[in-house]
């Protein structure tokens, strides 16, 4: 027994069993629908509900807060069919469309740039080519672990593919990538994911905002905009506790003196002496530092909190909601946390 579910974008109804979700249903069709987490953090599946009734498993609010909530949007990945319904995902402002690849890769480097993270450099031995737009993610397993999501902070096109991998305090899989993984390892790479992605025909302001191993997509975005010979202004503010936490600085001040458009603003959320560097948080640095956003993009990447806080900084400042394109980074057990909550 299930439910028939109209997806505006398909030409047939989604048969969804009772208890599963519509993206699953769509995905078990082998259908293009937009997703990324798959677990109600990111907001890549957001969705219409036009008619029917469906139950939602719990999510994260900043991947659906409860105004959107109230206006008839959920989230395909947790809602589950109660009758038969009509929904329609939500057509982003610019499409991407990669092949998506199953890579075997080997490990060339595995580099330690702060005491907690490590720049992971892989180079692809088979199921390539990989394409992808700045910005997006892929799904990296290592060998005998878990999968885990990461995104790319190289550039569409590079030779290896880069990835920054933070450690996370009890966790599974960053212990072994800053502990036990070896140059000449294999390492699937799955993708590629994600819609906070370049938008490379906006022509406006960037404001790009990273924490910690957030910088990862944020470098790539940065770096793909000065390639497409960008022009207009674009900040990165790059958002640590402390000296310890920063890396890839003296690679970005040179992007800076090499492009009179692009600025690289360090900021110290909690410093441990005096310093001459920006101190605070992010979202406060957003609020001194800007008066009227309209017509900006922003890209965001880095800790829940840190995400949600400068979004909301954002758009105070009149950031369109489409020129808002934020990647959160949840921990496994910050996913659990959310599963378990009501």
């Amino acid at each position: 027994m299930g439910f028939k579910v109209v997806v505006r974008q398909f030409a047939a109804p989604l048969a969804v069993e009772t208890g599963a979700t519509i993206l699953q249903a769509a995905i078990d069709r082998g259908l293009d629908y937009p997703s990324g987490c798959q677990a109600g953090n990111c907001g890549a599946c957001k969705s219409q509900l036009h008619a029917g009734e469906i139950e939602m498993s719990p999510y994260s609010e900043f991947a659906l807060s409860e105004a959107e909530r109230a206006t008839g949007l959920i989230l395909a990945c947790r809602a589950v069919p109660w009758s038969d319904c009509e929904v329609a995902y939500l057509e982003t402002d610019e499409v991407v469309d990669h092949p998506q690849r199953d890579l075997t890769c080997r490990v060339v480097e595995n580099q330690q740039v702060t005491h907690d993270i490590r720049r992971l450099r892989l180079a692809v031995e088979a199921g390539g080519p990989f394409d992808f737009t700045a910005g997006q993610y892929a799904m990296v397993t290592f060998e005998g672990l878990p999968a885990r999501d990461f995104s790319m902070a190289s550039l569409p096109g590079d030779a290896l593919i880069e990835f920054h991998i933070r450690l996370v305090a009890g966790g599974t899989v960053s212990p072994f990538v800053l502990r036990g993984l070896k140059t000449g390892d294999k390492v699937r790479v799955q993708g590629p994911r994600g819609i906070s992605f370049l938008r490379e025909a906006h022509s406006g302001p960037i404001i790009a905002l990273a924490g910690g191993s957030g910088l990862a997509p944020i470098k790539s975005i940065v770096e793909q905009a000065l390639r497409n010979g960008a022009k207009q202004p674009i900040q990165l503010y790059f958002g640590v506790r402390d000296e310890r936490d920063l890396y890839l600085e003296d690679h970005f001040e040179a992007l800076a003196a090499a492009h009179e458009n692009f600025r690289f603003l360090p900021v110290l959320s909690e410093p441990a002496g005096s310093t001459g560097r920006r101190t605070g948080f992010l979202a406060e640095v957003l609020r001194a530092d800007h008066r009227d956003l309209d017509g900006c993009k922003a890209y965001l990447a880095g800790p829940p909190v840190m995400v949600e806080s400068c979004v909301t900084a954002l758009k105070a400042l009149g950031l369109r909601d489409e020129d808002c394109h934020a990647d959160a980074f949840y921990t496994e057990a910050e996913k659990l946390a959310l599963e378990q909550s009501a």
